[in-house]
C-alpha cells in the first residue's frame, strides 16, 4: 500500500534530449554556459547572451538560428554561404538542417561562439515587471427590494 506521502510527491518527467543538443557539447564546460528551453527549441547561452537557437519543428524552424545583428550578417554570410536571413525572424540568420554543409557549418559556428566572436550573440530583452494586483474584494451591492 502506498503511503500518503508517496501520492503527494510524483517524479517529474525528464525533458527529452533535443536532437541538436550535440552542438552544445563543446560549450558545456564553459562556466556561464546554459542550454535553455526556449520557444519550443533550445537556446545556447554564454555570459547571459543568446548565441544559437536549435530548433527541429519543421521548415522554416528546422536547424540553427544564429543570433546576430543586421550589421554582422554580410560578413557571416560571406564566411558561411549556407546561412540566409530567417524567412520569419529576419533579424537572425538561419542554417537549415537540409543544407549540404549543415554539420560542418554548425560545428564552425559553435567554435566561433566558443572563441567569443563579436559578430555573434544578443542580450535578451529585459524582463517586464509583473504588475502586482491588489486583492481588493469588490463590495457586493445588495438588492434593495
Amino acid at each position: 500500500m502506498k503511503s500518503e506521502r508517496d501520492s503527494i510527491f510524483r517524479a517529474k518527467a525528464a525533458k527529452p534530449e533535443h536532437p541538436l543538443a550535440w552542438l552544445a557539447e563543446p560549450l558545456a564546460g564553459e562556466p556561464s554556459f546554459v542550454l535553455k528551453s526556449w520557444f519550443g527549441g533550445r537556446t545556447i547561452m554564454l555570459h547571459g547572451k543568446h548565441y544559437l537557437f536549435l530548433t527541429t519543428q519543421g521548415e522554416p524552424w528546422q536547424g540553427v538560428l544564429v543570433c546576430t545583428f543586421h550589421e554582422h550578417q554580410p560578413s557571416l554570410r560571406a564566411e558561411f554561404p549556407s546561412l540566409a536571413p530567417h524567412p520569419v525572424l529576419g533579424k537572425w540568420l538561419y542554417l537549415s538542417e537540409d543544407a549540404e554543409t549543415f554539420e560542418r557549418d554548425a560545428r564552425a559556428l559553435v567554435k566561433l561562439v566558443k572563441a567569443g566572436d563579436p559578430r555573434l550573440g544578443i542580450s535578451p530583452a529585459p524582463k517586464k515587471k509583473k504588475k502586482i494586483r491588489e486583492r481588493i474584494r469588490p463590495e457586493r451591492k445588495r438588492d434593495k427590494r
